[in-house]
This record gives structure tokens, C-alpha cells and sequence, in this order.
């Protein structure tokens, strides 16, 4: 089974792609959890993401398509991948599409988690992250002990650059314009299913399992 997650940034996608990938045995491929390793390695792609990235800008697409391509062949000691945050663009979806059809590939099924756009800007301008152990908080739904240091090291606690208000504001105008189009174009080929976002990680989870096995 070949899946997309699909969806606002904040929606979730990572922390369901992790559940929906082991739940079914398939390779998980995050676009932002690989540029992030590219940006920390300091690699010509990792400092021309960051650029993009730090505004809240897509990575140009010739870029993440040759970069995720390049995992695929993973997914064969697997029951097949599941790719989270990409495609982002139509550009990235028709590269996608001619990509696996060339390997003798398909989609099974692109999956739409929805999330309004106020739930998503809470969600997101509340996260905090200590810089030396990694470990992450978030203002409301689950802060430190005591406001604004880690409860590992004492460290003070950070926020992400493309987390600050400004700069949410500015992803999700570009989910609008460059992402949510691939849901018309996803439900054009009879691969999209939608699923309610809000919710326990547990509810969110068991819908999208469902939408798949449908």
C-alpha cells in the first residue's frame, strides 16, 4: 500500500504518519524531518532549504522531488511507503505521479486531514523545543513544569523560526495557494479521502486507518 498524508502544517501529519506507517508496515518518508537532517548536516540542499524554510516558503520543487525520489527504493523491504509532506505543490504531484509510473508504481490512497485554520495557528505558535535534548512542549496542550525551561536540563526553551505568528500566518496562505489544490486534483483520480483532524492522536488515527481500508 502506497499512501499520502495530506494537510495544514500543524495538522498533525507527522505524529499520524508514524502510527498509520507502523500500523500497516509501510516506510515512512517525511519531507521535513529529512530537510531537517540536510539543514543540521549543513549540505548544499540542507542551506538552500533553510532559506526557503525560515520564511515559510516551499522548497522549490526540483529540489524535494530528486530528494525524496531518492528514498523510494526502501519501501521494497516494506509493504510500501507512506509520504508525509509531500507532494506540497501540483509541480511536485505530476513529478510524483510520472516518477511512479515510470517504476511501475501507484498510489493507493491520498489521505486529507482537515484542520481549521484558527485551530492551526493555536497549535502551532504554542510549541517550544529545548535545544540541547530536542525535547518538545507546547504552551497549552502540554507545557514544562516551570514556564519556559526544559524539565530534563533546566535549559531555556526555544521557538522554532517557522513557528513564530508571523510566519505560520505566511505557511498556511501558502498551503492555500501551492498544497490545497492537490486535493482537487487527488479527488479527480479517486485516491483522496478526507478525515477530521480534531481529536486524540487514537480517534484521528482509527479514522484515517478506516478512509484507508474503505
Amino acid at each position: 500500500m502506497n499512501l499520502i498524508l495530506l494537510g495544514p502544517p500543524g495538522a498533525g501529519k507527522g505524529t499520524q504518519a508514524v502510527h498509520i506507517a507502523e500500523a500497516f508496515g509501510l516506510l515512512h518518508l517525511s519531507s521535513g524531518d529529512i530537510l531537517r537532517r540536510e539543514r543540521k548536516a549543513r549540505t548544499e540542499l540542507g542551506q538552500k532549504a533553510q532559506v526557503y524554510m525560515d520564511r515559510g516558503d516551499l522548497v522549490p520543487d526540483d529540489l524535494i522531488l530528486a530528494m525524496m525520489v531518492e528514498h523510494f527504493g526502501q519501501a521494497k523491504e516494506k509493504n510500501g511507503f507512506l509520504l508525509d509532506g509531500f507532494p506540497r505543490t501540483l509541480a511536485q504531484a505530476t513529478g510524483l505521479k510520472s516518477r511512479l509510473e515510470s517504476a511501475g508504481t501507484r498510489l493507493d490512497h491520498v489521505v486529507s486531514v482537515e484542520v481549521e485554520d484558527a485551530e492551526i495557528i493555536a497549535r502551532l505558535t504554542g510549541r517550544l523545543y529545548c535545544p540541547e535534548c530536542g525535547r518538545t512542549y507546547h504552551e497549552l496542550f502540554s507545557p514544562p513544569r516551570n514556564a519556559g525551561v526544559c524539565d530534563v536540563n533546566g535549559e531555556k526553551l526555544l521557538r522554532r523560526k517557522d513557528d513564530m505568528p508571523e510566519v505560520v500566518r505566511q505557511r498556511l496562505e501558502t498551503y492555500h495557494r501551492e498544497t490545497k489544490p492537490l486535493i482537487a486534483y487527488y479527488g479527480e483520480q479517486g485516491l483522496l479521502r478526507t478525515v477530521d483532524g480534531i481529536g486524540e492522536i487514537g480517534e484521528v488515527s482509527e479514522r484515517i486507518k478506516k478512509a484507508c481500508r474503505a
